[in-house]
């Protein structure tokens, strides 16, 4: 549904890219307000913010004060993303100054907030950055985690601005929630996607048709509930999703040691990549040839190791795993199975073929309960159906 956004834009040279996050809004029809401070004028101006939202642009409290500008802004606001917030922003933020427009809508908002830093890397870790990013969290505003990458000049490192579409993904499931009530605030998670590869020679492998998807909307989901989030992408040609840390792997062992890896202090694990369930017993140093007969060759198979099964049995008490079954036929007989073989929380169970799930942007289920609870998930974009296994798992934390 459209909303009346406010696009704050912190003056760093990232703030081009807040052009591309305004078209992607004001094309999915909200109204956009946008407010920079003085300092992002100097990067882009006046005039391309008013021509790309069709509103005016003032960055001070004193342009059109009988509208009262600095507190009708904030108050009549369904959403205030700012991209970039610089460190200057974000300690301004967390220490209630109000000495500019952005600052004041900032201070009367009473809606979701979504900030999205961006800063050399030292900025970002120093001490008093680190502070004001926490004080922010505890009251309720969402910092989605910086990317890693180029910086300005030839820096490289974590600080760069996430990219916008992602960052339209995360300010999304705000306005899709009608909050950021971050009810995974503090919490870290671990979540797994796509499909392992198992190398058979140096051009072929054994896989599946995991796209990722699925998984990619757990990740944009759990960074909208403000969760720190591990993702453990397994062959994916998905963009990163805003905010979460990327761990990209590729055959099942790679898989199985990141995840356990990340585990071990997670609150919860959310199982939705597609390991192999066997891999070759040799890989052949060379490509296999054709025979000249036109016979096909015999490849022998050994059995992958479980990692659900195996994160199951070593799993802290109080930590919830989730788990994932892709079924073609009595589905939820196998799946019944499954979770009590794996010691799971969860299971997420598909009918799974050709035409159904893999590689779609909808997706439908039945969640099935250690507890003996079942709950029907209708056809839905994935991200909803991520959000609708967050409330169980949430639910679920909220005992421990």
């Amino acid at each position: 549904m459209p909303g009346r956004v406010v696009l704050g834009v912190g003056g760093g040279i990232a703030a081009y890219k807040a052009c591309e996050l305004l078209r992607l809004l004001t094309e999915s029809g909200h109204s956009v307000r946008v407010v920079p401070t003085a300092a992002a004028l100097t990067f882009v101006g006046a005039p391309t913010w008013a021509a790309l939202s069709g509103q005016p642009v003032a960055p001070d409290v004193w342009s059109d004060v009988h509208e009262v500008p600095h507190v009708r802004l904030g108050k009549e606001a369904d959403l205030v993303v700012v991209a970039p917030a610089t460190a200057d922003l974000l300690a301004r933020a967390a220490h209630g100054l109000a000495d500019d427009l952005l600052t004041n809508t900032l201070l009367t908002a009473r809606c979701p907030i979504v900030l999205a830093p961006a800063m050399h890397t030292e900025m970002w870790e120093h001490p008093a950055t680190v502070e004001n990013v926490a004080t922010l969290r505890r009251r309720g505003v969402l910092v989605i985690e910086p990317a890693s990458g180029r910086l300005t000049g030839a820096d490289t490192g974590k600080g760069r601005l996430p990219d916008p579409a992602e960052i339209f993904a995360v300010a999304r499931r705000a306005l899709a929630r009608g909050t950021v009530a971050a009810d995974l605030a503090g919490r870290h998670v671990v979540v797994t996607a796509g499909g392992t590869r198992e190398p058979l020679d140096p051009v072929r492998f054994l896989g599946n048709r995991s796209s990722g998807k699925q998984g990619y909307a757990f990740a944009r989901a759990a960074v909208a509930r403000g969760a720190r989030v591990t993702l453990i992408s397994a062959n994916v040609a998905l963009a990163d999703p805003a905010g979460a840390d990327l761990v990209r792997v590729g055959s099942t062992e790679e898989l199985r040691k990141a995840t356990l890896e990340a585990a071990a202090d997670a609150d919860a694990v959310v199982m939705a990549a597609a390991p192999a369930d066997f891999r070759p017993a040799t890989y052949a140093g060379e490509k296999i040839k054709k025979s000249d007969d036109g016979s096909a060759p015999t490849i022998a198979l050994v059995t992958n190791p479980d990692i659900a099964a195996e994160l199951g049995a070593r799993r802290r008490p109080g930590q919830v795993l989730v788990v994932f079954a892709a079924e073609t036929s009595n589905a939820e007989v196998n799946a019944r199975a499954k979770l009590t073989r794996k010691r799971a929380d969860l299971i997420v169970v598909n009918v799974v073929g050709a035409d159904r799930v893999f590689g779609a942007d909808t997706n439908a289920a039945t969640v099935l309960g250690a507890d003996g609870s079942r709950v029907e998930l209708p056809e839905q974009a994935k991200e909803d159906l991520a959000d609708r296994v967050w409330d169980l798992v949430a639910a679920r934390l909220s005992n421990t």
